[in-house]
């Protein structure tokens, strides 16, 4: 049986390791963090189960939810009371509103019934009908191509809100390609862009159901769960396994050095699966795949942190009528976005009736120097917003500051094209795959999605060189990576997260 190594103990690469072991391979997943898990963590501030990073995930893409089966907790999973979201804009909390395609307006009515452009900001979107067509090359950024169509004020005050809360990136620099790949295919067909994002809301299934789902204990408890599947499938999942080299053997298998240099261990595998963020795939592929470490190096992150604050009910004047808001970085505030947990998952709240929970979310790319402040300095500003925004006029009782230095990897223009580069050059290496958030899209679904077809390359590999497939259901062959869908894993907001 041959012995497959995933470095990388995230939703990635749990994911590769367990079509791995249900693919017949010996595997062994070397984690460096003292737990599994990445960006999903839960922990309870007063009482409550809140997670940490990543707070649910798109239940119309099939991935996730196959994961969540595969592992006999369908039946376990909960969904939001309700999406409703607003966007802050204009000096007030405005309705988001219906019928648009990340921020790209479908229903011109809506939009002006929401009020979250100016008078002239409004007037300029319909013109989008009428211009010529936009040229289309090579990759744009948001901000040129949905600019150039319905306006800058629209970008800044709704794409740039939903999308900040994807990548907490910047429009002007993130790829209209890549991180609004339905829509912008839809663009390439139609003269409007307008009419493009109407083509892909009456595309969309009807009666889909829930849009976003979590698991009662919270997402940050899947992770755990992945591994002890893994794990009783006879592979193995070590913790605090810091890997610092790979290289070639003479055999054509590979050699992973792991641990500190003072008491260094090795470690022999035939294949090996890479889930680990962009800097450090980049520095363990510098030796054998140097091109796609060239092109990882180039794939920049966003720092961030989630200030969950938890109120007595009494705390607000009115209880929270949705699941959160957006901040433009127009406004010009510490918080992009702020998540009423317990208004949004009703087993939060039958938990605790009298308790609401908030997550607010700071930090956007560039700017680093808001998060090197103290915690307090960091909670007094999301208590600060709420008191602004809701007239919270009570201390919270209890509060918690999680911080995810470089969580977020940045698709900017190109990003596409590097991704492809990356994986061409991974693919002269027989036995190497790579897998993650930073290739094609950040959310869980997605991620999957990648350790799965991770797993399918290393199976035909090992299957090439006559591995037989013990106790595969052959789900895992030929899986491939999709674009990610257009609406997209969202941090902070009351949507979803990315994994």
């Amino acid at each position: 049986m041959s012995h497959v190594v995933v470095v990388g103990g995230g939703i990635a690469g749990l994911s590769a390791a367990r079509w791995l072991v249900r693919g017949g391979a010996r595997v062994t997943v070397l984690e460096g963090a003292p737990e599994v898990g990445g960006k999903l963590r839960v922990s309870e501030v007063a009482g409550l189960p809140v997670d940490e990073g990543a707070e649910s995930m798109l239940a119309r893409r099939p991935e996730g939810l196959d994961l969540i089966r595969d592992l006999g907790r369908s039946d376990q999973l909960v969904y939001p009371a309700t999406t409703s979201a607003a966007i802050l804009s204009r000096g007030a909390l405005r309705r988001m509103p219906t019928g648009h395609v990340m921020g790209v307006p479908a229903d011109l009515r809506a939009l002006a019934a929401s009020r979250i452009l100016s008078r002239a900001g409004l007037a300029r979107v319909p013109l989008d009908l009428a211009l010529p067509r936009s040229p289309r090359g090579a990759d744009v950024s948001v901000a040129d191509y949905v600019g150039a169509r319905v306006g800058h004020e629209l970008v800044d005050r709704l794409v740039e809100p939903l999308l900040g809360g994807v990548y907490a990136g910047r429009t002007e620099e993130l790829s209209f390609d890549a991180t609004l790949a339905g829509l912008a295919g839809a663009a390439r067909t139609h003269r409007s862009l307008i009419t493009a994002a109407r083509s892909v809301r009456d595309a969309a299934p009807k009666n889909a159901g829930p849009v976003f789902t979590t698991l009662p204990g919270g997402l940050g408890t899947l992770p755990a769960l992945l591994a002890e599947a893994v794990t009783a499938g006879g592979g193995t999942v070590r913790t605090n396994a810091m890997v610092r080299e790979l290289a070639r053997t003479a055999a054509g298998g590979w050699r992973l050095t792991v641990g500190p240099a003072r008491q260094p261990e090795t470690v022999e595998a035939d294949a090996v699966v890479i889930a680990v963020p962009a800097q450090p795939a980049g520095r363990l592929l510098a030796g054998a795949a140097p091109a796609a470490a060239a092109e990882l190096a180039r794939i920049e992150y966003a720092s961030m942190a989630i200030v969950t604050l938890a109120y007595s009910s009494t705390a607000f004047p009115e209880r929270p009528g949705g699941s959160g808001y957006l901040v433009p970085a127009v406004e010009r505030r510490d918080i992009k976005a702020v998540t009423f947990s317990t208004i949004k998952w009703p087993h939060l709240a039958e938990r605790d009736p009298h308790t609401i929970a908030v997550r607010c979310s700071i930090g956007r790319y560039g700017e680093e120097h808001t998060l090197q402040r103290p915690d307090e300095d960091l909670k007094a500003a999301a208590m600060t917003e709420l008191a602004d925004t809701c007239g919270v006029g009570e201390l919270p009782i209890d509060a918690r500051v999680t911080r995810w230095g470089g969580g977020l990897p940045q698709y900017t223009v190109g990003h596409a094209d590097r991704v492809a580069r990356i994986r061409a050059a991974v693919a002269g290496q027989p036995g190497l795959a790579v897998a993650g958030a930073a290739y094609d899209g950040l959310g869980i679904p997605a991620c999957v999605a990648t350790g799965r077809a991770a797993a399918a390359r290393v199976l035909e590999h090992l299957e090439g060189h006559g591995e037989s497939r013990h106790g595969s259901d052959g789900e895992a062959e030929g899986t491939r990576p999709q674009r990610q869908d257009p609406l997209h894993d969202v941090v902070g907001l009351p949507g979803e997260d990315p994994g």
